[in-house]
């Protein structure tokens, strides 16, 4: 699926570091105690009723064997992060690629995962994470993470090992990979073994033990109405700080199956996963490790397991209801549009502009690739009665070598004078960004900030995330 273009205003481990060690001194306990606790009290559907702000997705609308986007995901290789546990700190064996025939789109709208055995038996299959970590619920607000996916259509004997998931890992994981499960993880819905249920677990706290049942997790299954493992389901997680204390919540298509309540966790504990700058959203099919073998009580894949069966995802969306509208923990803006003003002191985000060139690219929560002549308008910026000493923009840039432009900053008109730019060229990549320093010329009130893209080339020159103003 290509990147979504259409902007939409944002106003109004699953179980990944656990210790080799404790992965293999686990398998007995997950088989006999698993993630399959059926929450039997599960409230009806408390979230319906809000009003959601989509913030961030991907449909998968690219063509077939095309790699999902760079500016949107990246990808996990090999056997584990650097630095990190072995074999991703699951016991899984298969080695993750970026081959397409390991993941790609299927050019029907859907991202392909699949898992594959060449002649020596040796096992390759995908994991992406997305590039952005700050997914989290708004003060005062709701999160939503949601997927459409079908699981590997493979089942019995040959389907021991499978174990696609759709999950979340809190931000200060990366470039740790040690500090799991503090961190927090959601896993929004893990599968194995071709079973016809699938599984929503919240991990937290310490391992072993803790308040999170380590290396277990606090989870429920579901069956999806009948079975999980027939067709397309959608999967969604809800982390909803709008009352009076938190509440996670795990549905499968629209019906409610687990819920965790922020008082049934130490208040340290609580704080610790949700106080960070946010989560980042992986998808993957393994093959093997602690929770396949648990259930099967066995180690897999077998010679019998039938290599080929893909993990198939129609869309990833992220929405937020309530609150700033923002998922991230930055300050925040009033986004234009809403009658309402911006702080010209505070965070940006790119994509809240209230006006843009024709067919201006936006994925992954930035705006881009821009080139020459394109502009994006933000509506009554408040610069105080003292002036701000300069700008800075978050961007990155993918050009190719001698291509380069301007990012400009105007007043009240996109031809007016520029009082403030700095000149960007290749940052190492699309994804790569950079915070960029521009000095400005006096501006006190209000105004309307235009962004111009200047180049003497025609190509694509930047990607902007946000900027704000310094004084």
């Amino acid at each position: 699926m290509a990147d979504v273009q259409t902007h939409v205003p944002t106003r109004s481990r699953r179980r990944l570091a656990r210790a080799v060690a404790a992965v293999t001194a686990g398998v007995a306990l997950i088989a006999s105690v698993g993630l399959a606790i059926a929450n039997a009290n599960a409230e009806s559907d408390i979230g319906a009723a809000q009003t959601w702000d989509l913030v961030w997705s991907d449909e998968f609308n690219g063509s077939a064997g095309q790699l999902p986007s760079t500016q949107n995901w990246q990808f996990d290789l090999g056997h584990a992060y650097p630095g990190g546990p072995a074999n991703w700190g699951t016991g899984e064996i298969a080695a993750h690629t970026n081959n397409p025939a390991n993941v790609s789109m299927d050019g029907s709208g859907n991202l392909k995962i699949t898992a594959l055995r060449d002649g020596a038996g040796a096992w390759t299959s995908a994991r992406i994470e997305t590039v952005r970590s700050d997914f989290k619920a708004p003060a005062g607000g709701t999160l939503a993470i949601e997927g459409r996916l079908q699981l590997p259509q493979v089942s019995g004997d040959a389907a021991l090992g499978y174990w696609p998931a759709f999950w979340a890992l809190g931000s200060p994981f990366r470039g740790n990979y040690w500090n799991w499960p503090g961190i927090g993880e959601y896993d929004i819905m893990e599968n194995v073994n071709g079973q016809a249920n699938a599984h929503g677990v919240l991990h937290c706290g310490v391992a072993p033990g803790g308040p999170c049942n380590e290396f277990n997790g606090l989870g429920a299954t579901t069956q999806c109405g009948g079975s999980c493992h027939n067709g397309f389901h959608t999967y969604r997680f809800e982390w909803d700080d709008s009352g009076a204390s938190g509440q996670l919540r795990w549905y499968a298509d629209g019906q409610l199956f687990h819920t965790v309540n922020e008082s049934a966790l130490p208040a340290d504990t609580w704080t610790q996963m949700t106080s960070h700058a946010g989560y980042f959203v992986l998808l993957n099919l393994a093959m093997g490790g602690a929770f396949p073998d648990g259930v099967a009580g066995f180690a897999t894949p077998t010679a019998a397991t039938q290599p080929g069966a893909s993990m198939l995802v129609d869309y990833v969306r992220v929405y937020t209801a309530g609150g700033s509208g923002e998922p991230t923990g930055e300050p925040t803006t009033t986004p234009g549009g809403g009658g309402g003003t911006r702080d010209a002191y505070a965070s940006v985000e790119a994509t809240s502009f209230d006006g843009s060139s024709a067919s201006l690219p936006v994925s992954g929560g930035a705006i881009g690739p821009l080139g020459n002549g394109d502009w994006v308008r933000y509506d009554d910026v408040v610069f105080g009665s003292s002036s701000p000493l300069d700008f800075v923009a978050r961007v990155a840039s993918g050009a190719a070598g001698g291509v380069s432009g301007l990012v400009e900053v105007r007043i009240d008109s996109r031809t007016a004078a520029p009082i403030g730019s700095f000149a960007v060229a290749n940052t190492g990549g699309w994804t790569s960004w950079r915070d960029v320093p521009g000095n400005v010329s006096a501006v006190t009130g209000t105004h309307d900030v235009y962004l111009t893209f200047t180049s003497g080339q025609s190509q694509d020159f930047v990607s902007l995330d946000q900027f704000h103003f310094r004084r």
